[in-house]
């Protein structure tokens, strides 16, 4: 089977990409990806062996801009549109999995105006628009958290899964402000720290790369032990040694802790589309599997509380909930959708 996986924008979007690739060709397909020169689709992809071929097309969001722009951006979409139906014919391409963003939309309404199957992945409890507006017309709707999905379950990387193990007590725990940073996570940390080393409790910090030296600062002034990052790439081992997390609630990094068995207390990105990182989170905490507070809240207090919760069980939780295999069911479910 030849397919095109397309979609992106942000490193969430792109890790469900990978994951469907890595599936995909382990069942001895080909792959092609489209994407956009805008946010890190060229970051992740421009120099994968995954793929066959990469495209990254002038594109940018459409759903923020006013005006002008909104006409510019639509005017990028459809160019993009035309050159997509022109890839996919090249490679006599079967079928399209859409992993959202506004990266997808060329590929996706190309797919459809080709009359081929198009699949799609929501990867937050609240619908993105572009998803939203495909939906009718997709031939799969796949969604972990929704009951009518064909499929349950989310496609994380293998390695999370292999490095996965039942926390037993709080040794160590790590704060996770994605490769932006998360300022209200780098202060509860800061905040926190007197408290966590009063009870020898290790740290481990991915501070982001815009905030890592002010955060590497406080921390000297503290005189502070800690395994600082601005971002690491190696994000598996480092949860890996945690017993605890801290942490936005990205639906990509949501799911890879709950793949590793790792108990977490979210603080979602207040500005996030929808609000959709505060519902991601609230899916798991309504499943008793983790915790969550907003950064309009007490965080100190809140998560001193948690410091005291039985871990081994959410822990244990977790494992049992999460699904291995996930990005294959998906592979083998276009397979059989194709045949």
């Amino acid at each position: 089977m030849k397919m095109c996986i397309t979609g992106g924008g942000t490193g969430g979007h792109l890790m469900i990409a990978r994951a469907l690739a890595e599936a995909a060709v382990s069942l001895g397909h080909e792959v092609i990806f489209i994407g956009s020169i805008s946010g890190q689709d060229q970051k992740y992809f421009a120099d994968d062996p995954l793929f066959t071929h990469a495209y990254f097309l002038q594109t940018t969001g459409v759903v923020n801009q006013k005006g002008l722009k909104k006409i510019q951006a639509l005017c990028k979409v459809f160019l993009a549109f035309l050159k997509s139906r022109k890839i996919l014919q090249e490679h006599n391409i079967e079928a399209t999995y859409s992993v959202g963003g506004f990266s997808a939309a060329p590929a996706a309404f190309a797919t459809l105006s080709k009359k081929l199957p198009l699949f799609i992945h929501e990867q937050n409890a609240v619908e993105g628009r572009l998803n939203a507006l495909l939906k009718p017309y997709a031939t799969r709707f796949i969604s972990a958290y929704d009951e009518s999905s064909m499929i349950k379950g989310y496609p994380v990387e293998k390695v999370f899964f292999e490095k996965a193990r039942v926390r037993e007590e709080l040794k160590s725990i790590i704060f996770l402000g994605g490769s932006q940073g998360a300022k209200a996570i780098n202060d509860l940390a800061l905040g926190i720290y007197d408290h966590l080393d009063a009870r020898g409790i290790k740290i481990i910090h991915q501070a982001g790369e815009r905030d890592f030296h002010r955060v590497q600062k406080e921390y000297e002034k503290l005189g502070a032990e800690v395994e600082l990052y601005g971002f690491s790439e190696d994000l598996a081992s480092l949860v890996s040694r945690a017993d605890l997390a801290v942490s936005r609630s990205g639906a990509s990094t949501l799911w890879e802790l709950c793949a590793n068995g790792l108990p977490a207390f979210f603080v979602p990105y207040p500005f996030a589309a929808g609000d959709h990182q505060f519902y991601n989170a609230k899916f798991i905490v309504d499943e008793n599997l983790g915790w969550c507070a907003r950064e309009s809240e007490e965080l100190t207090t809140k998560l001193l509380l948690v410091l005291d919760e039985n871990l081994k069980n959410r822990s244990e939780a977790l494992l049992k909930y999460a699904k291995k295999d996930v990005a294959i069911q998906m592979i083998q479910d276009v397979e059989d959708a194709i045949q």
